[in-house]
């Protein structure tokens, strides 16, 4: 694979959150704002990005049996800096992020492309790996916080958008709204991942079998439905 669709893919192909759906209990937790996903995001990218040049590097001095210990070390490191530094020049923005920026370290993205790529490959395509992996993760939590930022306070970057008359929906900006946006956004883009590969005449990634509709369950339901034999919740007495 050339060094350009190395980059590229965590953008749309191996997209962490909406591809690979990694990296989860970041994405839900801090998008209440654009602001706090452009911070988690960078803070992840610099960590996986230093992570695997650091594990490319020296892949072959690591024994087979400790590597996950190598790597949890290689990775908390990078962790320690990050967290240092944010707490020190970006203090609000790491008060905002709290307990998720040192968890950053049993992130599952980073581990995984440390396990799958970077201790398999050179160090410059596991560097170019790390980029666009995490600008891929980076844009995504952006987005979903713009989303629930817009929706939720009526502001992007506490910039605000609608004017004092919005009405904002709280909903967005509490657990459930990351749900909703989230699987909107998942929902959206395996659509348009359908509709690109039916024109151009390939196997889709998301297959429309794999949908609701196809579910054991749902045709089972709707199929008692159909007979009359769907059972009735008991009548108030």
């Amino acid at each position: 694979m050339s060094t350009g669709k190395e980059f590229i893919k965590g953008f749309w192909s191996e997209n962490p959150i909406f591809r690979l759906v990694l990296g989860l209990c970041p994405t839900l937790a801090v998008t209440t704002s654009a602001e706090n996903g452009i911070g988690m995001g960078l803070a992840s990218t610099f960590v996986l990005v230093c992570s695997n040049a650091v594990i490319a590097s020296i892949r072959n001095f690591i024994p087979k049996k400790i590597r996950i210990p190598a790597f949890i070390i290689t990775i908390a490191t990078f962790v320690t800096i990050v967290d240092l530094v944010m707490n020190g020049y970006f203090h609000e923005l790491h008060k905002s992020l709290g307990l998720f920026i040192p968890l950053i370290v049993v992130n599952c993205i980073i581990l995984g492309r440390a396990e799958a790529f970077a201790s398999k490959n050179s160090l410059g395509i596991s560097i170019i790996d790390g980029l666009g992996m995490g600008f891929g993760f980076t844009i995504s939590l952006v987005v979903i916080g713009a989303i629930r930022e817009v929706l939720g306070n009526g502001t992007v970057f506490a910039v605000p958008v609608f004017g004092s008359s919005y009405y904002p929906l709280l909903l967005m900006i509490l657990p459930p709204g990351a749900f909703i946006v989230l699987g909107m956004l998942l929902g959206a883009m395996n659509q348009v991942e359908i509709r690109l590969a039916e024109r151009a005449g390939r196997t889709p990634l998301i297959r429309k079998e794999h949908d609701c509709a196809s579910c054991a369950i749902h045709r089972a339901w709707f199929n008692l439905g159909r007979e009359g034999k769907r059972p009735q919740a008991p009548e108030a007495e």
